[in-house]
């Protein structure tokens, strides 16, 4: 069994907002593995629904590229070490001569990626490989999305200075420019409330299985002596609620919560004349699901200024 440590545990109470006692006791129980307490604590309405945010930890940059029509984009994650070096010009320059080079690339295979000429200076890795060297930290590549379906019009929006990127894909006859704000606006739900999914549609199998199963369990041990038939009912009430929160379409609008995110894209097709739809969404935040060595500050200061 892993050490149930204080970190795990406030890990737990971070990710899941349940009490630290039920954290811990949670983690006992699922010998130390993280992803079973949470299910453990939902399992025993202790937790609301885990949206999969991972251990956001790890340092550095997410970049967007568009091209002049908005009918092609690009995102890029680019990790380092360190803040500080993160928000070096040079790192900064680098992350964002990636986007662009994304634009081009054919899809998003990272191998294909890393051995494209970058600015003439050598390939993505070599040029990689090179300012490791003179920055003296290490950096990783880590993904890239696109976004180049026929008919479709994209539109981004960066947060807090590149830690969170979103590109939303918009089908509509209308121009880049007429769906500007309505772009942006779709793209800052995205950032802040973390959907996991565009619309129902695209929920995924595997995904909404797990959700069923911790339902499942989560009623019976609500109401042990209830009906299987009010079981299901109570199932199938709270998975249409677990996926307006989970699908961006369907939660409520950050703006205005007397409406969905698609009744408020709805209210500017109408205003505009042209049917819109969301079709596609592509959500980097900066070191998602990565784990971070803790390190206090005056420690990152002390180790910069030996460099």
């Amino acid at each position: 069994m892993a050490a149930i440590t204080a970190a795990l545990v406030k890990e737990l109470r971070d990710a899941t907002g349940a009490g630290m006692m039920d954290c811990k006791k949670a983690l006992v129980e699922c010998d130390g593995d993280m992803t079973k307490a949470v299910d453990y604590l939902r399992e025993n309405g202790l937790a609301k629904a885990a949206k999969k945010a991972g251990r956001i930890a790890s340092e550095g940059l997410v970049k967007l590229a568009f091209n002049a029509d908005g009918t092609s984009a690009a995102a890029v994650e680019v990790n380092a070490e360190t803040d500080f070096v993160a928000k070096n010009e040079e790192f900064v320059q680098f992350v964002d001569d990636c986007a662009k080079l994304a634009l081009a690339a054919a899809d998003e295979n990272m191998e294909k990626f890393m051995t494209m000429p970058l600015n003439a200076e050598g390939t993505v890795q070599e040029v990689l490989t090179a300012k490791i060297a003179k920055i003296g930290e290490n950096m990783n590549v880590r993904r890239i999305g696109k976004g180049n379906t026929a008919g479709c019009k994209y539109v981004g929006y960066i947060h807090g200075g590149g830690k969170i990127g979103v590109i939303i894909g918009l089908k509509s006859e209308a121009t880049a420019e007429q769906l500007q704000v309505v772009g942006k606006d779709v793209a800052m739900q995205a950032a802040s409330m973390r959907p996991l999914y565009v619309d129902e549609a695209g929920v995924d199998a595997e995904y909404l299985a797990h959700e069923k199963e911790v339902l499942v369990a989560q009623a019976q041990n609500e109401s042990p002596n209830k009906p299987k038939e009010i079981i299901e009912k109570m199932i199938t009430g709270r998975l249409k609620k677990q996926l307006q929160e989970v699908c961006l379409v369907d939660q409520k609008f950050v703006k205005n919560g007397d409406m969905s995110v698609k009744e408020y894209v709805d209210s500017v097709a109408k205003e505009i004349g042209k049917d819109i739809t969301v079709v596609e969404m592509i959500r980097f935040e900066v070191g998602e699901g990565l784990e971070k060595k803790e390190e206090n500050f005056a420690e990152e200061v002390a180790k910069q200024m030996a460099k």
